[in-house]
Order: C-alpha cells, then sequence, then structure tokens
C-alpha cells in the first residue's frame, strides 16, 4: 500500500467561507476520483495552505481592536479549514461507496526558537493591496512589513522559521493503520518550540510545502504530490521561451533553483519541498501538478515528476 502525501495549495480553497465551502467540495471531489479505482492501494495523508485564511482572522481581530495573537490565528484556520475539507470529503467518500473516513487532525509543528528566519521575515499572508493601500497599512501599524508578492500586489509579511519535527506523527501513523484519510498541518502547522522544557507557540508561520516535505519523510510516505494552479512546472515561465518540465531528476533541479527559475513567492517552495524529500531516501518520488491533473498524475505520471534516478521508476505508478 502506496502512502502518498498530497499537499494542496491555495487555489483549492478560497478568500471566505462562502467560496471556500464551493471550492472544497470542488476539492474532495477530484480527490476522491483520485480514489475511486485504487482505495485498497493507497493510504492518503492531506495538508493544506492558509495563506489568505490566517491573514483575514488576524485582521478581522484587529479591526475590532481585540488583539489575538498570529499562532492562535493559525490555530483557527486549521480548525476551520480542516472542518471543510472532512466534511465534503466525507460526504464525497459516502456518495462513492469508498471504504475510507477523513479526519482532520488540529497540528502542532516544532521550529527551532533560535532560526535565523525570525530576524528577517518573508512569508507572505492575507490579502492582496495595492502599495498606496500597503504604505497605508505600514504608517498606521509600525510593526507591519508589507512586500511585493510575484508581481500580485502587496502582502504582509511575517517570520517563516523551517519546520524541524511534527508534533503529532504517532497520531497520524495510527490514524492511517485505522483506515482514515488525514488531513494534518493545515497552514504548515500550528508553529510551537519548546522553552525551559514546555511547549509554547511562536508568532510566525511556517511553509506549507516544506511542512509537507518534512511529514512525507518523517511517516515514510512514497509520493509527495503538491498540488497548485498549473499542470507542471516551467522554466522561464511566463517568457516566450518557458519550457514545460516533465520528467526531472533532483540534480537537475537544484541547478535550475541556482539559476533563478522559481520565484520565492509561487514556486520556489514546491521545487524545494519536492527536492528534499525525493533525495531523503532511495525510491521517492515527489509530483507538482495541477487539482485536476491529480488523478493522471498519479496513475500516469502526469505534470512534473521529479527522482533520482535518469529515469521514472515505471514501479511509482
Amino acid at each position: 500500500m502506496k502512502r502518498i502525501v498530497l499537499a494542496l495549495g491555495g487555489n483549492a480553497l478560497g478568500n471566505d467561507v462562502t467560496e471556500q465551502i464551493k471550492n472544497v467540495r470542488i476539492t474532495c471531489e477530484m480527490i476522491t476520483s483520485l480514489l475511486s479505482d485504487r482505495q485498497n492501494d493507497y493510504q492518503i495523508i492531506i495538508t493544506h495552505g492558509n495563506g489568505p485564511q490566517v491573514g483575514l482572522i488576524k485582521l478581522a481581530f484587529e479591526n475590532s481592536d481585540i488583539s489575538m495573537p498570529l499562532v492562535e490565528c493559525c490555530a483557527m484556520s486549521q480548525g476551520y479549514i480542516g472542518y471543510h475539507l472532512q466534511s465534503a470529503l466525507n460526504d464525497s467518500i459516502n456518495t462513492h461507496g469508498l471504504k475510507y473516513t477523513a479526519q482532520s487532525l488540529i497540528t502542532e509543528v516544532y521550529v527551532d526558537k533560535n532560526d535565523p528566519a525570525f530576524l528577517t521575515p518573508t512569508k507572505p499572508i492575507g490579502t492582496f493591496y495595492s502599495l498606496e493601500e500597503a504604505t497605508k497599512i505600514m504608517s498606521e501599524n509600525p510593526g507591519i512589513i508589507m512586500k511585493e508578492d510575484s508581481g500580485r500586489g502587496y502582502r504582509r509579511v511575517v517570520a517563516s522559521p523551517r519546520p524541524v519535527h511534527i508534533a503529532e506523527k504517532s497520531a497520524i501513523l495510527k490514524l492511517l493503520d485505522e483506515g482514515h484519510i488525514v488531513i494534518t498541518c493545515g497552514g504548515g502547522g500550528i508553529p510551537v518550540c519548546e522553552v525551559d522544557g514546555r511547549k509554547v507557540g511562536v508568532e510566525c508561520v511556517i511553509d506549507k510545502d516544506l511542512s509537507a516535505s518534512l511529514l512525507a519523510r518523517q511517516i515514510n510516505a512514497d509520493i509527495l504530490l503538491i498540488l497548485t494552479a498549473v499542470d507542471n512546472v516551467y522554466l522561464n515561465y511566463g517568457k516566450p521561451d518557458q519550457q514545460k518540465l516533465t520528467g526531472v531528476t533532483t540534480q537537475e533541479l537544484e541547478k535550475y533553483i541556482r539559476e533563478g527559475h522559481f520565484a520565492d513567492g509561487s514556486m520556489l517552495p514546491k521545487v524545494k519541498a519536492a527536492t528534499e524529500f525525493v533525495n531523503s531516501a532511495p525510491g521517492k518520488t515527489a509530483i507538482i501538478t495541477s487539482l485536476e491533473n491529480a488523478a493522471y498524475a498519479i496513475s500516469e505520471g502526469a505534470g512534473t515528476v521529479i527522482y533520482q534516478e535518469a529515469k521514472v521508476p515505471e514501479a511509482v505508478f
């Protein structure tokens, strides 16, 4: 039985509750279609982002003059997104008569309190603003930093340390063994670290793709499937000479990273996460593709397949 970590990108969710409920139902139908013919072959773990959601929660509290730490906002977003995914996925599973049940798990992820990322906030959260709007927000809130994000506008940025350990690893494995689809590490996980022998929340967010990669390594997954807005990874994306990548080795991908082919706020975290997972042990495979392409990615190797050897092992699919 292959163990697959399926990392959902922001296009699988939405920017408000109504849009999210609609998008999540479509997403869960896609996941169910992936499982319909192969349900005896897979253990599925689902992770998801929370960038817009956690930013909106934080903003809502600020507008109501209630101080709410970012770590609690991360937990809130993980709870309600997990609820929507769990509900929609169980409905779809029941409709199709599959053997699975979906279970959402509030998940904490350890970070290193001395990570240098705390000194340089880079992770975008929340909605997009124009330059004028961003300037006004920063002038009225001296502690907030806004930066341009991938040509789409300005967003708030916060610290994003690397994840080092999934606190609920044992619970995830137990749920998998009991036949559940596990929804975990939402938004990269609730960031925590150890201080004086106690686990405490940390004011930051964790990159969802790096957490998905860490999770996949720690639970010994076979495949990391990262679902985003495009069918493939591209070199020179958006330019006349753009080139689609289908099968690519980690060595080739590391070369493309050094050459600067991937944007910080979009594809770069995904290709780094995929490369780290594949390099972690022999026989690991990562795939980056669109949500709509997910079933074909698993059954036929569609999308961008990342592997160690010079040829995709047929046994992966």
